[in-house]
């Protein structure tokens, strides 16, 4: 009994470090430091991640319904989503809804780091000129797999409201949107198997402390 009690005690324990872990890692997060952090590179304003975006970049990316060859042909979802559905599914207030003043939406059939997603999405003069406007004062970023899987799409939106102002969130926190993960939430990534952490690896976990309580790793 006392092996047993030591034994689930050592899985829990690697078990929530593990989400901790993934808890400080989200990848929409690092999508918006890599977008401003080119943007002051160039002379440009560093932009505020707004989460209430973030959301909306979420359910702009659930919008394509796992298609991406939408993505490929240059297709959007009607400017009206984000009032009739956005904002709705993501709790934010209609009336603080501010104009998207650029966007970026990209899919891949393998998940790929930020840095890669970046390239990805700022890959000619256009998508720079979008990157380094003037006009935009927030961004908000999303990232999220299909159905627990492939494709994975990342999504960025800027828009050009006021800070503590724009895309409000009723009650100051936003509905579950789940699965996926949105800038500014301070939350860890949920669905495409959480982008990293899956079934096989809670096994490996479980299984890394079996081997610890019973002496089997040196």
């Amino acid at each position: 009994m006392e092996i047993s009690g030591l034994f689930l005690f050592t899985a829990f324990f690697l078990f929530s470090s593990a989400l901790a872990s993934d808890s400080k890692n989200n990848p929409a997060d690092q999508l918006v430091a890599l977008v401003n952090s080119n943007r002051t590179a160039h002379k440009s304003s560093a932009l505020y991640d707004n989460q209430g975006l973030g959301c909306l970049a979420l359910q702009y990316i659930k919008a394509y319904e796992g298609q991406c060859g939408s993505v490929g042909d240059m297709k959007k979802p009607p400017d009206s989503s984000f009032t009739d559905t956005f904002a709705p599914n993501c709790g934010v207030v209609a009336t603080s809804l501010t104009p998207i003043t650029g966007r970026f939406i990209g899919c891949q059939t393998k998940y790929v780091s930020p840095d890669q997603a970046f390239d990805m999405l700022i890959d000619n003069d256009k998508s720079l000129e979008i990157l380094y406007s003037k006009n935009h004062t927030e961004v908000g970023a999303a990232v999220s797999g299909t159905d627990g899987g492939s494709p994975y799409f990342w999504c960025v939106l800027f828009s050009n409201g006021k800070t503590n102002s724009s895309f409000l969130l009723d009650g100051g926190v936003a509905k579950s949107v789940r699965p996926g993960c949105y800038s500014g939430s301070n939350d860890d990534c949920s669905g495409a198997a959480d982008l990293k952490f899956n079934g096989i690896f809670g096994l490996k976990i479980v299984a890394l402390a079996f081997a610890v309580v019973f002496g089997l790793v040196l």
